[in-house]
């Protein structure tokens, strides 16, 4: 995921926030698929992190994104979670939202757009995740799915896209 990374985004200055939060989001990924939790001691500071991070990459020369549309887009897409949590509790956990602040941020980075793509492809990966389970006979319409992976997969299609449109 860092090589991949690196490839697309190529030597701009926020390459070295997606290097450091790349591997806390594997983690995470992991530990959702694994146990259907996304635990505060890693949600919380990887949102913290990403703010930070994406903060000093918005004051070095030749920063390709805006750290406001960062710290917009954190804000946008946790109460977007929020109120479908507040909803419908039962088709989300309360890790996503916490974990929508990180997405946010790292997806509103490259602008508005991009955070419409990222989060977008998230939710298409999960749903082409529980087709393929649903037809496989993995799941039934009722079994809870991790959401986590999902989410931070797209954010990786949508940063990748967002570097290159950058």
């Amino acid at each position: 995921m860092c090589a991949l990374l690196a490839t697309v985004t190529g030597p701009h200055r926020e390459l070295l926030a997606w290097l450091l939060l790349t591997p806390p989001s594997i983690l995470l990924a992991l530990v959702d698929a694994s146990v259907h939790r996304l635990p505060d001691a890693l949600t919380l500071p990887l949102a913290g992190a990403a703010l930070a991070l994406l903060a000093i990459a918005s004051r070095l020369p030749d920063a390709h994104g805006s750290w406001t549309t960062a710290l917009l887009g954190a804000a946008t897409l946790a109460s977007a979670f929020s109120l479908m949590f507040l909803i419908s509790p039962r088709s989300m956990g309360f890790g996503d939202v916490k974990l929508a602040l990180t997405i946010g941020a790292v997806l509103g980075w490259y602008g508005w757009m991009t955070l419409l793509l990222g989060f977008m492809a998230g939710y298409l990966i999960a749903a082409a995740h529980g087709i393929a389970l649903l037809a496989r006979g993995k799941t039934t319409g009722e079994t809870p799915l991790p959401f986590g992976p999902s989410l931070l997969l797209g954010a990786l299609v949508g940063v990748a896209l967002g570097a290159l449109r950058a």
